[in-house]
């Protein structure tokens, strides 16, 4: 049985098999023009976070949003104008939050190396760090990003995965991305952190189908205390813990509670619906290997960090 377990991480670890970096991106690219970036966007991070310790989660879903739309490239924080909707105020972004923390390290960035550094760069160095400050492993971020001008709110809700896909819908929308399976079930565990807003969930708690009222891939008590913490008649503004037992901990608990029927969305318990994904959930919870995941967790960032952007255009404000 250990060998088999063994053989089983092996071959989960060749999936992350290291990637061709893009040519574009560079460890050290403000090396020499903004030497004390990373320091800044730390200590900044440092005293954001001690504040509100529930800040990581918002801004590592704020730079996952950014880079599966038109690439990490700080659209995301484009405002809306008359002509065009954008990305921060469609449906699917529309409970983001941290934007004034990101402006805040911007401008002590700013005030160090005006006009250098990039939004899309300090979102994706903020990433890192609120999972290092929330219990996970340091990793290094690839630089030299661009930001862009166009920020839609119709290319986020195209391109952003809904919390009711299943696997197959997962993997396509993943593998659209230029990430794997592997990718999927790793980037799922940012999971652990952070809340989501009842009206995401009432469709499991109520009326699920036909045949039954709670959706039977949900644990029945889980459920029923659910409906309890989510009971109103304006769930949009009630949120619930993602991970009930460590909501604030960069861990491998919501492996765990994946396992038990425990997700809190459609899109966590999918992930027993493949071999693949379901080999990983099952040993990092019963194995407690946290520091894999932790490698693994960092190695998919990279990827996901990486310039898809074909557009590639300088921010001009």
């Amino acid at each position: 049985m250990a060998n088999t377990k063994l053989l089983i991480l092996l071959l989960v670890a060749l999936v992350f098999s290291i990637h061709a970096n893009a040519a574009r991106l560079s460890f050290r690219y403000y090396e020499k023009s903004c030497k004390k970036l990373e320091d800044i966007v730390n200590n900044e991070m440092k005293k954001l976070v001690a504040e509100d310790p529930t800040l990581p989660a918002p801004l590592l879903r704020m730079h996952f949003h950014d880079c599966f739309v038109r690439g990490c490239d700080a659209s995301v924080l484009l405002n809306s104008t008359a002509k065009f909707t954008a990305e921060k105020d469609s449906d699917k972004d529309s409970t983001l939050s941290g934007f004034a923390e990101i402006d805040s390290i911007k401008a002590a960035v700013e005030k160090e190396c005006p006009s250098v550094v990039s939004c899309a760069d300090i979102l994706a160095i903020a990433a890192r760090d609120a999972i290092q400050l929330s219990g996970g492993l340091y990793y290094d971020v690839e630089l030299r990003r661009k930001d862009g001008t166009v920020s839609l709110a119709t290319e986020a809700q195209a391109n952003l995965p809904d919390h009711t896909l299943n696997i197959a819908q997962l993997i396509s929308i993943f593998e659209s991305k230029a990430l794997n399976i592997a990718d999927l079930v790793v980037l799922s565990g940012a999971h652990t952190i952070g809340q989501a807003h009842c009206n995401n969930i009432v469709n499991r708690l109520y009326d699920f189908s036909s045949n039954n009222s709670i959706d039977p891939s949900l644990d029945h008590d889980y459920a029923l205390k659910l409906r309890k913490k989510c009971a109103g008649s304006n769930v949009s503004n009630i949120t619930v813990d993602m991970d009930f037992n460590t909501p604030i901990e960069f861990d491998t608990n919501y492996y765990e509670l994946v396992t038990k029927y425990k997700g809190l969305f459609q899109s966590d318990t999918a992930l027993l619906d493949n071999s693949s994904t379901k080999v990983y959930v099952e040993l990092t919870s019963k194995l407690g290997l946290a520091s894999t995941f932790f490698i693994d967790f960092g190695k998919s960032m990279l990827k996901n960090g990486e310039d898809r952007c074909a557009y590639r255009e300088y921010r001009t404000d």
